[in-house]
Formats: C-alpha cells, structure tokens, sequence
C-alpha cells in the first residue's frame, strides 16, 4: 500500500500516549543546566554567548518596559530552535508542523502585545488605524484595512513557520526517495542526487534555525510597536 508523503506529519501514538508530549518535553531535557562552579564548561559559555547576543539583538530597538518580555522571548527561541533541529534527524516527529501547536504560540503572545498597547496607550494604538493625512473618503476603507491586517498577524506567523519547515520535509523525502529508488538502476545519478539531498539537508538547517528567530523577531517588531 502506498503511503501519503504527509504521513510524516501525523502524531504517532505509543501506548495510547501521543508523541507529540514527548517531543514537546525532550528540549528542555537536553539543555545544560547551569552548574555551582566558578568556570563553566564549554558547552555552557557557547549557551550564554548566544543567548546573551541574541537578547541584545532582539531588545536593543526597544524601551526598557519591553525587556520584561527578555525571558519569554528568549525561551520560545531555544525552544523552536531545538524543535525544528532535532525534527531534521532521522525516525523523528517535528511538533512545529502542526499549525495548531504553532498557533497556539502565536495568537497569546500577539494578543498580548495588542493589550499592552492598548492598555498603556490607547490613542497611540488606535492611531495605527490611520495613517495621518489620510483623505476622508479613504477613512472607513483603511480603517477597515488595517483592522485586517492587525487581526492577520498571528495567522502569518503560524502558517510561515508551519509552511516552510512542511515544504522542507517534503522535499527531503522526495529527493531520499528518488536517490533510493535510482541507486540500483542509475548509480551515478543516486549519486548525484545524494548529494543534493546533502545540501538541501544543510540548508533545511539552515531553515530551522532562521524561522525561529523570525518567528521571535516579529513578535518582539510587534511588542516594539505597542509599549
């Protein structure tokens, strides 16, 4: 029987228990822990490198009443970035291709940013609504334009992260396929296509890496915009 190629994205159970809370944990499992000693280890330093250059990154364009958001961020950060890479290695399942799960962090984390703006200042957030100098007869057509767009934000961050890392896993197991199924029949060309597999495998984490931090980014351009 032949299998979908969207099987791969399905949460598999064992024991009646879904995959997917087991994938959702194993990150936090595989992070050093910080230790009592004076010196850290390698591992630890290279950690608390980047954190400490991307939270700089990140924080550095926006007032101080947003760095309380330093932790969360920072945390979804590693988070996803450890979901999406370890998604890439063989007999595993990548929970960031379900657009429920990647919804689920997009829609709170938006939603309160628009509170937070709309809570601290409330002309200011409105004022997006309307571009100043705008043409009475453009009103209600901008207003409702950008009341569309505000609402699509957290729809966009879900489905770009869902989308790119789906399209990626699609073409790795086509390609794995076709290098499988020619290896007896054209072995230069499983070859060949080998190693397009291998680059396209070190750009998918390349990916991984990069959809992460513009999922954080985004959020922090719209925790920007509303303290």
């Amino acid at each position: 029987m032949t299998l979908s190629l969207f099987d791969q994205f399905s949460s598999s159970t064992l024991l009646g228990i879904p995959l997917i809370a087991i994938a959702l944990t194993l990150p936090w499992v595989m992070f050093p822990q910080p230790s009592l000693r004076w010196m850290n280890n390698r591992l630890l330093t290279l950690q608390n490198w980047f954190i400490g250059r991307f939270t700089q990154q990140i924080f550095q364009p926006i007032n101080v009443l947003g760095h309380k958001w330093a932790l969360l961020l920072t945390s979804l950060m590693l988070f996803l970035i450890s979901l999406n890479m370890l998604g890439l290695l063989p007999y595993t399942y990548t929970p960031t291709t379900q657009l429920s799960l990647n919804m689920a962090f997009a829609v709170p984390l938006w939603l309160a940013t628009v509170i937070i703006g709309a809570r601290n200042q409330p002309t200011h957030a409105l004022g997006h609504l309307l571009p100043e100098g705008t043409p009475t007869p453009l009103i209600p057509v901008l207003i409702i334009i950008e009341t569309i767009s505000l609402f699509i934000r957290p729809l966009a961050l879900g489905v770009r992260l869902t989308a790119n890392l789906t399209a990626g896993h699609l073409l790795i197991q086509l390609i794995a396929t076709a290098a499988f199924v020619l290896l007896p029949i054209m072995p230069t060309t499983a070859l060949l296509t080998s190693i397009l597999l291998l680059l396209l495998t070190l750009l998918e984490i390349a990916v991984a890496m990069i959809q992460a931090y513009v999922f954080v980014l985004l959020l922090s351009l719209y925790l920007q915009e509303n303290v």
